[in-house]
């Protein structure tokens, strides 16, 4: 099944020892209590049973010695193996989060061997803005994100995070732009969670014709989950569909039958159940099969949503690939092969004109 990732993060570049490892296999910023481990959780069991075999040891081996043997390899070998394990075409990487940490586009590619393509993040554009004014924030803006998004392949919001999907889905005014950035000036440009200023970003991407990805559903604790629910956005999807933008509905869990019903409703909505397939592991197949309850199969996309270690790139694609088995298993031969390649590259592939 051929894959295009089309939305992760790139793998970590240092070692992590236990503690660090397991904080990466979790959403929680918390340890577990003393004595309580990350790996007893759907997605440490299946670390232990299908990346373990990857890096030479025995499926369901014990944590420790899956750590072990991680360190032994060293991150560099550890990443080339898992990277190219999942046996991904084209990454698309968001590399607007703690991008230091990271493997840049170019070591990425070099490690997964695999063709890789920038999201730009939008609100990480505007907080590097340097030297702006408020009147002129509008167009600083514009140049910066043209600068960023040459040869990427779309935009990313995050206003899940910062606001949440029940924002104002009408573009702001130029007026209204300036005195928003003014007020975000004065504050000493803290991170960017004006509501206008964020309208403004997304708007602009909207704009210059996408596409426009969208955390939805679950995420760190940073987020308010019931204003991560996607129906929020039905407003901003009406004012956008016929602009020429398409919209990625990422991860969705536990909405993800919302966001089935919303890429059903509207001709320029996507989805994917991206993330959530990693955290719950065994439970994969019926997650997936219920993202496909209402969305057209030509409104799904594959992704991983990994983040840090190189084990979650490797298990969303193994996960996603046993689960879309599981779901087809019912379906002709034929129509499985043709829906296979729509969701695992096809639909990727036209929507970000790859």
């Amino acid at each position: 099944m051929r894959l295009i990732d089309h939305h992760c993060h790139g793998a970590v570049t240092g070692p992590l020892d236990r503690a660090a490892f397991e904080a990466l296999l979790t959403e929680s910023d918390r340890p577990p209590p003393p004595g309580c481990s990350g790996f007893d959780s759907q997605l440490g069991f299946a670390v232990r049973r299908w990346c373990a075999p990857v890096l030479g040891l025995e499926a369901h081996c014990d944590p420790g010695d899956y750590l072990d043997r991680r360190a032994e390899l060293g991150p560099d070998e550890v990443n080339r193996r898992l990277l190219r394990a999942a046996e991904v075409e084209v990454f698309l990487v968001d590399s607007g989060y703690r991008a230091g940490e990271l493997l840049d586009g170019p070591a990425m590619a070099a490690a997964a061997a695999a063709e890789v393509r920038e999201i730009v993040r939008l609100e990480a554009v505007a907080e590097a803005l340097d030297g702006v004014s408020a009147a002129g924030f509008a167009d600083a803006f514009d140049r910066v994100l043209d600068d960023a998004a040459a040869g990427a392949a779309g935009f990313k919001s995050v206003v899940a995070y910062r606001q949440g999907l029940d924002f104002d889905p009408h573009p702001p005014t130029r007026r209204e732009v300036t005195r928003a950035a003014g007020r975000w000036l004065r504050r000493g440009r803290p991170r960017l969670d004006d509501p206008v200023l964020l309208r403004h970003l997304i708007w602009t991407a909207v704009d210059r014709g996408g596409p426009v990805q969208f955390h939805t559903g679950f995420g760190d604790p940073d987020l308010d989950l019931a204003r991560g629910d996607p129906l929020l956005m039905t407003s901003f999807l009406r004012a956008t569909r016929d602009r020429g933008a398409a919209v990625l509905l990422l991860h969705c869990y536990p909405f993800h039958r919302q966001a089935g019903y919303l890429a059903q409703a509207f001709p320029h909505v996507y989805l994917d159940v991206g993330l959530a397939l990693n955290h719950v592991g065994a439970r994969a197949p019926a997650v997936l099969a219920e993202s496909l309850e209402l969305a057209p199969f030509h409104k799904v996309l594959y992704s991983s949503d990994a983040f840090g270690p190189a084990e979650l790139h490797h298990l969303g694609a193994v996960l996603f690939r046993q689960a879309f088995g599981e779901v087809a298993g019912q379906w002709s031969k034929g129509d499985a092969e043709r829906v296979a390649e729509l969701i695992g590259s096809g639909n990727a592939r036209r929507v970000y004109r790859l």
